[in-house]
């Protein structure tokens, strides 16, 4: 009975849901799950906890000593909303009890104040002008590609492969999401794919498209993955020495260019359905439920205006 208990537990549940995903080669959500699982069993403080163990009351607790801890409210809402999936999973299996409105003590929503866009005048110092460091010119290459390609967020820049880019056109499907995108790179973005696109060609492994990752592994290994986390550590460290050597004042993260272009295209008065569908967000529900697909040229039309608006924007305001 013991052995079954554990099997049915609710730690038992988690470790056989981030087995799937691992199988599945989804080791960044596997990685935040564990992240999530790890922190509440410390709480706990027990390395296996039972579905009865999942309170209001232990989860408000939990969710107070996450606060006083100094956890950001987007991370306490993320091990939230894993506890919550976890949960879910055993009432659907049968081996957790159904309890109405369980997490309803506890934060599980997004705060967007923690996401802050560039000034447009720190976004344009950010990706034209020249720094005066060599190494960091790549660093502003791959930014500016970022922002150009509709605020690309790094994980999809990094595992871009070259059969992606086909006639000055971009398909691909997000990481994160799966969600399918098709973009159309604009001529201003041509040459700086040139220079930074990668020359040595792989077979059976992945060929990508930007020198960022080896391409030395297959696709679901989980080395890939970690290889990944060591890529976004690393340029987030030379953006960072990029925005100190252009003497900005905000903060800059590889997520700072996906939220500058989603600000500023708001700016410049585009639809926000139009922008929902050009980051590939895939639960915005005024854009899924009911609001008809943008065609390619009109997402192209909105990428031009917000990129030459953020790029000549000195020049206008001198």
């Amino acid at each position: 009975m013991k052995r079954k208990s554990n099997k049915n537990g609710f730690t038992g549940c988690a470790k056989a849901y981030i087995r799937n995903l691992q199988e599945e080669g989804r080791y960044s959500t596997a990685h935040v799950y564990k992240n999530a699982i790890l922190s509440f069993t410390r709480f706990c403080g027990t390395p296996s906890i039972t579905f009865g163990q999942i309170t209001r009351d232990s989860l408000r607790r939990y969710g107070q000593h996450l606060h006083e801890h100094g956890l950001k409210p987007n991370t306490v809402s993320t091990y939230m909303r894993m506890l919550r999936s976890i949960y879910n999973r055993g009432v659907e299996a049968g081996v957790a009890r159904f309890i109405p409105r369980l997490f309803r003590d506890v934060y599980t929503g997004v705060d967007v104040r923690q996401k802050k866009a560039l000034p447009v005048s720190e976004l344009h110092t950010l990706l034209y002008k020249a720094p005066q460091s060599q190494h960091l010119i790549r660093t502003q290459a791959i930014a500016r590609l970022m922002f150009q390609f509709c605020g690309m967020p790094f994980s999809d820049f990094a595992h871009l492969e070259k059969s992606a880019l086909e006639d000055g056109i971009l398909r691909y499907n997000r990481i994160k999401t799966g969600t399918p995108i098709s973009l159309e790179i604009l001529d201003t973005s041509k040459k700086e794919i040139n220079k930074l696109r990668n020359s040595n060609p792989r077979e059976d492994y992945p060929d990508y498209l930007f020198n960022i990752m080896r391409g030395d592994k297959r696709r679901k290994e989980e080395g890939i993955y970690k290889e990944y986390q060591s890529a976004l550590r690393r340029f987030n460290n030379q953006l960072k020495s990029l925005s100190r050597e252009l003497n900005l004042k905000s903060p800059v993260s590889s997520y700072t260019i996906r939220h500058s272009w989603a600000t500023n295209a708001k700016y410049q008065g585009i639809p926000i359905e139009m922008i929902s569908e050009s980051l590939g967000h895939k639960s915005i529900k005024t854009t899924q439920t009911y609001l008809k697909g943008f065609g390619l040229k009109k997402r192209t039309e909105a990428n031009q205006l917000n990129c030459f608006y953020v790029e000549s924007y000195n020049a206008s305001h001198q």
